[in-house]
């Protein structure tokens, strides 16, 4: 059995969608819907039960990435654990079994696949899909980054470590690291790809990159962002966004919208990076559950 476990938090927008599209996959494997929810109320439980998912929930004031992860693992009953988004579709039905099919041919231990925008992406955003998965695949890949929005593990390989459930986001990128610490490999699988729609208020892109910044600081503490570091990131994305914008023709329609994004995005990494103090309930709310 193939075990597909969605993490939601009022995800009814595109749960039926994705839902639907895992039902159906083309795979000869019988495959479970295991769905963790942190606390819906806009009718995403309904949606799920519907769809005959099991349907797992844990507290908001125990919710993290990893541990709401670590749930759906600890009762799922597949071998491959396969993680999806609530706001993912996958593109096609091949999806899940291109995912999977380097865990069963081991050669990776650890998995993720391609993600892309729709047509409500901001521009911005479309131009990090394309930088962080491309169009080729890499199995295995060199280096332990990884992104649980479309991503795939051993159970053997989750049983090892268990995903780190103090981080405020990254926990599929510390897995990655001790998995490749002690000798395992990760690919990335680019036939497998999703549609990742990001439907955020500039607030919450802030908080995004906040807090998966301050998660980087346990992963990675040699990573310092310097104000003159900030300075430097946003105003070279926004010069190569408005470069690809021109090219694409977009620009009066996205001009805005790269400048927010990007600093958006960098002021929260830099405000993250310099985020050392433990969090309060209220900050986990913020980062977590944003209006």
């Amino acid at each position: 059995m193939i075990s597909v476990i969605i993490r939601t938090y009022n995800e009814k927008r595109h749960l039926d969608r994705l839902l639907t599209m895992v039902r159906d996959q083309e795979i000869d494997e019988p495959v479970e819907v295991v769905l963790v929810d942190s606390g819906s109320t806009d009718g995403t439980l309904d949606l799920a039960r519907a769809h005959g998912c099991r349907i797992l929930q844990i507290d908001k004031d125990r919710f993290s990435f990893g541990r709401s992860l670590n749930i759906g693992c600890a009762a799922a009953q597949g071998e491959c654990l396969a993680f999806i988004s609530g706001h993912c579709v996958p593109v096609d039905q091949d999806w899940l079994r291109l995912l999977v099919t380097p865990l069963r041919e081991n050669k990776v231990e650890y998995c993720y696949g391609r993600q892309v925008g729709d047509a409500t992406s901001k521009f911005s955003e479309g131009q990090l899909f394309r930088r962080y998965y491309p169009e080729r695949s890499r199995i295995p890949q060199e280096g332990f980054f990884c992104n649980n929005a479309n991503a795939a593990i051993r159970r053997s390989s989750w049983s090892m470590h268990g995903f780190d459930e103090e981080l405020t986001g990254l926990e599929d990128m510390a897995m990655g690291r001790q998995i490749v610490a002690r000798g395992g490999k990760v690919g990335y699988v680019a036939e497998a790809c999703v549609f990742h729609i990001h439907d955020e208020t500039w607030r919450a892109i802030k908080n995004r990159y906040e807090r998966e910044a301050i998660a980087l600081q346990g992963i990675l503490p040699q990573v310092h962002v310097t104000f003159f570091d900030f300075l430097r990131y946003f105003s070279s994305a926004v010069l190569l966004d408005v470069g690809a914008a021109l090219q694409d023709r977009k620009l009066a329609r996205h001009a805005f919208e790269i400048v927010a994004f990007r600093l958006m995005q960098f002021w929260g990494s830099y405000r993250g990076n310099h985020e050392h103090r433990k969090l309060s309930q209220a900050m986990k709310d913020r980062y977590f559950y944003p209006r």
